[in-house]
């Protein structure tokens, strides 16, 4: 296994700052930009670009292929929801290596299953998890460990096992947030086997601060380089990303919805997955897979209730 100092031009000043900087693992470095590379690490853009080379060379990046990429693609794991009907409707649960956003109107049930799955992704692989930890980015002040505990209990396991398995970061703004998912990655290297990443919710600090036309290129090149940043996680360390979303009211809507899903292109194109959340009748929610790179549109209905998500 190649280390950062047998890279070439690499000494250990350098490689002290690459892991400060949370560059640590060969892939994560082989896979970065110079610039941002140069602004993490506080090394010259050329450095930079010797480096990430020298990295990709270690880590021999080239075309690979389909039979390669599909032989890789038996790597990736999925997480129980809770509801046989919805991992069914999204390939078997949520996948790693993917990004699946969830968006819908409040009391659709968002924050429920990020809980939900913060104690799935604990559990063995035959029941529906990974037996990983779980990091999960509050930016509305939704997380409740009292609701874990309750979902724990739902599945009999250790309560207290379970919430120590979760890591916690209340974002402020989203300068925050970007920080602390730029964080992951040292928690991951320092031996941590987070296996789900949830941001709850994606855009309510973007929205907030980034108001009106004039602000929007700088929010979207902001909100691009944030999903750049979780999908490397997601890639590099085998990594499910959860992230749920706001809704916005469409008054020129005459059929169809009239509402939709905030955070443009940018959002519409990183998500691997999207999932449609609408409140049904007798307490009943409704998730519609409205995009995903191999599997069709469609729906299905799940409960919620005081042990989790039920079919």
């Amino acid at each position: 296994m190649v280390e950062l100092s047998d890279l070439p031009g690499v000494g250990e000043k350098t490689a002290e700052k690459l892991r400060d900087a949370g560059f640590a693992d060969m892939m994560r470095l082989a896979t970065a930009t110079a610039k941002e590379l140069s602004v993490k690490a506080e090394i010259g853009e050329g450095v930079a670009e010797k480096v990430i080379e020298a990295a990709r060379r270690s880590e021999n990046i080239d075309f690979e292929t389909a039979l390669e990429v599909d032989e890789r693609r038996k790597d990736v794991g999925h997480i129980t929801v809770g509801s046989q009907e919805f991992n069914d409707l999204i390939g078997g649960g949520i996948e790693t290596q993917s990004i699946t956003e969830v968006f819908g109107e409040f009391g659709s049930g968002k924050s429920q299953i990020s809980h939900e799955l913060a104690v799935t992704v604990q559990l063995p692989e035959e029941l529906g998890g990974l037996d990983g930890e779980c990091v999960f980015v509050d930016t509305e002040n939704t997380f409740r460990p009292e609701r874990i505990r309750q979902i724990a209990e739902g599945f009999e396991l250790d309560v207290e096992e379970v919430l120590g398995r979760i890591h916690v970061a209340r974002a402020f703004n989203s300068s925050h947030q970007i920080l602390m998912v730029d964080k992951i990655n040292d928690l991951i290297q320092s031996g941590k086997n987070v296996k789900l990443v949830i941001v709850d919710s994606l855009m309510a600090h973007f929205r907030a601060e980034y108001v009106g036309r004039e602000s929007l290129a700088v929010r979207q090149q902001k909100l691009n380089q944030h999903l750049h940043s979780l999908q490397q996680i997601a890639n590099t360390y085998n990594v499910a990303v959860f992230i749920t979303n706001q809704v916005q009211a469409k008054p020129d809507s005459f059929f169809g919805s009239p509402t939709k899903a905030i955070g443009g292109h940018v959002l519409g194109h990183a998500s691997t997955y999207r999932i449609w959340l609408k409140k049904g009748l007798a307490g009943k929610r409704i998730a519609r897979l409205v995009d995903s790179p191999h599997l069709p549109e469609g729906e299905c209905v799940f409960k919620i209730t005081s042990e989790g998500i039920v079919s």
